[in-house]
C-alpha cells in the first residue's frame, strides 16, 4: 500500500486510533452518566421547588381580600387555586416570581392595597386563561 503521509505521522495516527478503539466503551460512557443518587436529588429538588412555587401562588390568591377581589372580577377563588396545579413548571415559575415581587413591594410600601389587588386579579385571570387554553 502506498502512503502519502510521512512515517511518523502514520505511526501517531495508528497509535491514536488504537487508543480510541481499544478503550472500553462502558468506561468512557460512564463519565457522562449521572448516578441514580444524583438523579434522585435533582428530581427531589425540582419537586420541592415546584411545591414552594405552588404554595406561594396559592397563598397569594387565598387571603380574604384576594377572594373578595377575585369574586368581584367574576371568578371563583376555589377554581383559581385549583388551576395553579395545572400550570407548567415554566408558567408556575413566572407567576410565582410575580406574586413574590408584588408581596415584597406591598410589604415595602411601594404598592398600595388597591394596586396589590389589581395585580392579584391579573394573576388570577392569567392562571385561568392558561389552563383554559390547554
Amino acid at each position: 500500500m502506498v502512503s502519502f503521509l510521512p512515517r511518523p505521522i502514520e505511526m501517531l495516527m495508528s497509535t491514536l486510533l488504537i487508543a480510541v478503539f481499544a478503550a472500553p466503551g462502558p468506561l468512557m460512557a460512564q463519565s457522562h452518566v449521572a448516578s441514580p443518587a444524583e438523579i434522585q436529588k435533582q428530581v427531589l429538588a425540582a419537586g420541592q421547588t415546584r411545591q414552594h412555587q405552588e404554595d406561594t401562588v396559592k397563598q397569594f390568591v387565598s387571603s380574604p381580600e384576594a377572594a373578595k377581589a377575585i369574586k368581584a372580577a367574576g371568578m371563583d377563588p376555589t377554581r383559581v387555586k385549583s388551576a395553579v396545579s395545572a400550570l407548567s413548571d415554566q408558567e408556575l415559575t413566572q407567576i410565582a416570581s410575580r406574586a413574590e415581587k408584588a408581596q415584597a413591594d406591598f410589604a415595602a410600601g411601594s404598592l398600595g392595597e388597591r394596586d396589590l389587588l389589581l395585580i392579584l386579579v391579573g394573576i388570577a385571570i392569567l392562571i385561568l386563561l392558561i389552563v383554559a387554553i390547554r
